[in-house]
C-alpha cells in the first residue's frame, strides 16, 4: 500500500478512529490494533512476504531472549551470530545473489574462463533492508547490554513492523521506539495538528516535486546520448530534487502519520541541500541510516580513536557499505566511494565537524562564502547522484563524458519552467524554516498567514500533483 494512494487515504482514518475511540482503554489493545494494521499494510504489497517479515520478527525476538539468558559470553556470541547470519542471509539472497553471481562470472571471463551461472528471478521484498536493520540493532544492543530483551512479542513486533516506517524507514532503535510503544498514549491535539502539517508537506514534496521531476529525469537519462551538455546537467540537478522530494517526502509522511498516533519517530532529513560541506550533508541526509552505520559499524571498527589511516579506512568502509546497502549494482558502490573521496579533505584536515549549526541562523540570506560552499556541495552531490541514477557504470561514465563539452554553457532548449518554479517554492519554504523540524512548522507566523499558506500548498498539490500512484524510490532498497 502506497502513502500516495486512495487505499491509504481510506486505511489511515479507519485505523485512527479505531485506535483513539475503540481500542483506547489500554495501550496493549492499541498495540494489537497497530500490529494487525501493519501486517495488513504490508500484505497489500505482497501477502506472501508477510511470512518472511513474521519470521524475521520471531527470529530476533527469540534470539534476544537467548542472548540475555546466556550463561557465558561465548554462548551469547553464538546466538548473536545466528541472528546476524540468518538476517543477512535472507537479505543477501533476495537482494545480492544475482549481483555476486554475475560479478563472479565476469571476473572469470576476464581470465578467459566461461561459466554458466544460475540466476534467480526473485522479487525483492519491499522494506527488507529497513526491517532487517531494525532487528540487527535490537539484538546487538542486547548483546552490548544497552537494553534488556523484550518479553512481550506484540510490543516487539510493533517495533519492527510499525506501518509508518515499515517499508522505507526511518531506521528506528529499540531504545527510542519501544518505550513509546509500551506506555499509555493520550491524544495530543498540537502533536496531531503538526503531524498533519508534516504529512501535507510530505505529499507536496513527493507528488508535486518528485513526481514532476521524474518524467523529465527519465527522458534525459534514457536519451542522454543525444542530449546537449546543459540538458544533461539539468537532468542531474532535477534528479537531485526528485530523490530528495521522494525520500524526504516519504519520511515526512511517515513521521506525520506516526504523530497522529502519539508516537515520535527519528528525524530522517534536516534540509540537506543547505549543507556547506559533505560532512554536514551526511549529518542531514538519511540521518537514521548514517547514524546506524556510525554506531554499529564505524565505532566497532575503531571509529576515530586510531590514527589517520584507521580513520580513512573506516570512513571508506562505511561509505562503500552504505552504497552497497542501497542496491546490488556497482553504480551504488561507486556513488558511496565518491562520497568517501569528497569526505577525505575534511577528515584529513580535521574539519569534518566545522559546520554543526544551521547555516545563516538568524539571517535572511547566507554570506557570499556560505552561498559558495552550498553551491559547491550541491554540485558535488549532483555529480555523485549521476552514478546513483544510472543503470550501469558505463552509462554513468558516458553521461558524464558528454557533459564536458562546449554546449555545457548553452541554455537547455526546453527549460521546464513549471517544475523549476515548484522546486523554487519548496526551497524558499524550507530555507525560511531550515532551523525547524519540518518545512511547514511555521507556528511563529501569523495564524491567518499560516492558513493561507496551507490553502496555497493544498491548491498546488491538487493543481500540479502527479496522481499516478507512483512508487517511492526507496521501496526498491
Amino acid at each position: 500500500m502506497l502513502f500516495n494512494s486512495i487505499g491509504f487515504l481510506i486505511f489511515l482514518p479507519i485505523v485512527f478512529i479505531l485506535y483513539w475511540f475503540v481500542f483506547n482503554k489500554k495501550y496493549q489493545h492499541q498495540n494489537l490494533l497497530v500490529l494487525l494494521a501493519s501486517f495488513y499494510f504490508y500484505a497489500c504489497w505482497d501477502w506472501r512476504f508477510l511470512f518472511l517479515l513474521i519470521f524475521s520478527i520471531g527470529l530476533d525476538f527469540f534470539s534476544g531472549i537467548q542472548i540475555e539468558r546466556s550463561k557465558s559470553k561465548k554462548e551469547a556470541q553464538i546466538w548473536l551470530a545466528i541472528s546476524i547470519i540468518i538476517n543477512l542471509g535472507f537479505l543477501g539472497f533476495f537482494k545480492y545473489y544475482n549481483f555476486f553471481i554475475e560479478s563472479f562470472s565476469e571476473l572469470l571471463g576476464g581470465f578467459g574462463f566461461h561459466a554458466n551461472v544460475w540466476l534467480l528471478k526473485v522479487v525483492l521484498p519491499v522494506g527488507i533492508s529497513f526491517y532487517t536493520f531494525h532487528g540487527l540493532s535490537y539484538v546487538i544492543d542486547i548483546y552490548k547490554k544497552r537494553i534488556s530483551a523484550e518479553r512481550n512479542f506484540i510490543d516487539y513486533a510493533v517495533f519492527v513492523s510499525y506501518f509508518p516506517l515499515l517499508v522505507a524507514g526511518p531506521i528506528e532503535r529499540a531504545t527510542h521506539l519501544l518505550p513509546q510503544i509500551q506506555r499509555k498514549r493520550v491524544f495530543n491535539y498540537e502533536q496531531a495538528a503538526d503531524g498533519m502539517r508534516q504529512i501535507l508537506w510530505g505529499f507536496f514534496k513527493k507528488m508535486v516535486i518528485a513526481d514532476n521531476c521524474a518524467p523529465l529525469v527519465n527522458e534525459i537519462f534514457i536519451h542522454y546520448q543525444t542530449e546537449s551538455a546543459s540538458n544533461l546537467v539539468l537532468g542531474a540537478v532535477l534528479f537531485a530534487f526528485q530523490i530528495y522530494g521522494d525520500f524526504s517526502g516519504y519520511s515526512d509522511i511517515a513521521l506525520g502519520v506516526s504523530r497522529l498516533f502519539g508516537i515520535e519517530l527519528l528525524k530522517n532529513f534536516s534540509f540537506p541541500y543547505f549543507s556547506r560541506d559533505i560532512a554536514e550533508f551526511w549529518r542531514r541526509w538519511h540521518i537514521s541510516l548514517s547514524s546506524w552505520f556510525r554506531d554499529y559499524l564505524y565505532i566497532p571498527l575503531g571509529g576515530s580513536k586510531g590514527g589517520l589511516m584507521m580513520k580513512i579506512r573506516n570512513t571508506f568502509i562505511i561509505f562503500l557499505v552504505s552504497g552497497f546497502w542501497h542496491g546490488a549494482n556497482w553504480t551504488f558502490i561507486i556513488w558511496g566511494g565518491l562520497n568517501a573521496l569528497y569526505f577525505m579533505p575534511l577528515l584529513i584536515t580535521d574539519k569534518n565537524r566545522q559546520n554543526l549549526k544551521v547555516v545563516a541562523i538568524g539571517k535572511w540570506f547566507p554570506s557570499f562564502k556560505e552561498t559558495f560552499q552550498i553551491l559547491i556541495t550541491f554540485s558535488l552531490t549532483c555529480f555523485a547522484w549521476i552514478f546513483f541514477r544510472a543503470a550501469s557504470v558505463s552509462q554513468a561514465i558516458s553521461y558524464i563524458g558528454k557533459i564536458f563539452n562546449k554546449t555545457i554553457l548553452s541554455i537547455p532548449p526546453h527549460l521546464p519552467y513549471k517544475v523549476l518554479s515548484l522546486v523554487g517554492i519548496m526551497l524558499l519554504i524550507e530555507w525560511i524554516n531550515r532551523n525547524r523540524f519540518h518545512g511547514l512548522e511555521i507556528e511563529r507566523f501569523n495564524p491567518w498567514l499560516r492558513r493561507i499558506l496551507y490553502v496555497v500548498i493544498m491548491y498546488i498539490i491538487l493543481r500540479y500533483a502527479n496522481f499516478g500512484n507512483n512508487e517511492f524510490i526507496y521501496f526498491q532498497f
